[in-house]
């Protein structure tokens, strides 16, 4: 699990441009939206694009999503119990 909480922190530094940060920056348990990383609408997107080239998997459900991007630990939960590839 480690090593996938790893790859998406660097997943999402590379799909939001974020290229300042380093994974280590962002929190396990930090919130991404909001208060703690920041991301907005438009990062969500990124965000739902870069799960389904890299895993297979499609959000649907927006509330759904919000749960997924709760976290780095909330999408690593969720890529390790649906990714397809």
């Amino acid at each position: 699990m480690e090593d996938l909480k790893q790859k998406l922190k660097l997943q999402i530094i590379e799909a939001l441009n974020l290229d300042e940060m380093s994974p280590d920056e962002i929190a396990d348990d930090q919130p991404l939206f909001g208060e703690g990383l920041g991301l907005d609408s438009i990062d969500a997107l990124e965000l739902i694009v870069m799960l389904e080239k890299n895993y297979g998997i499609r959000i649907k459900d927006p509330a759904a999503g919000k749960q997924v991007f709760a976290s780095v630990n909330a999408m690593t939960e969720f890529v390790a119990a649906n990714k397809t590839k």
